[in-house]
């Protein structure tokens, strides 16, 4: 059974080199990737926690019914490439033909949606650019399916 990837991401990814990594990315995958947008509604002037809120309402409408969701959050598990394979392995191997990977924006991930979350996710300690953290979900998505095929491009 395929599955199907969606990544939810709080702002829109203009062209640029950020754009062209995840396009790159995302065309190498044998499963097919949807990327979902989400605009930041409310002013700059709102409270942090009403904008969080609203972005993590939007992000969690984003996902498609019964998908499991991956939050992508910088106090998340930090999981080596093959841990993060084995877990796409089971999901799959278990009949899960849906998962999401969510990206909150500059202030961060709403409390409802890591609770939403089967797994909170960082890619290590530092905060990335969540317009770059795309591209570094879709290398790793690549990286896991490249495992699960044995194919030498992930090399330990």
């Amino acid at each position: 059974m395929s599955l199907r990837i969606t990544i939810a991401a709080v702002g829109r990814a203009r062209r640029g080199p950020e754009r062209a990594l995840f396009d790159d990315y995302a065309a190498r995958l044998s499963w097919p990737v949807s990327l979902k947008e989400i605009d930041a509604r409310v002013p700059g002037s709102t409270p942090a926690a009403v904008r969080i809120a609203d972005e993590g309402a939007r992000l969690i409408a984003a996902v498609p019914p019964g998908a499991l969701v991956v939050a992508l959050d910088e106090r998340g598990q930090d999981l080596s490439s093959e841990a993060f394979a084995e877990k796409i392995r089971a999901w799959r191997d278990g009949g899960r033909r849906d998962l999401a990977f969510v990206i909150g924006g500059a202030g961060g991930l709403a409390d409802a949606v890591r609770e939403r979350a089967i797994l909170v996710l960082a890619l290590g300690r530092p905060t990335w650019p969540h317009l770059l953290v795309r591209a570094m979900v879709a290398e790793q998505l690549y990286r896991a399916q490249q495992i699960l095929a044995g194919h030498p491009y992930h090399r330990a």
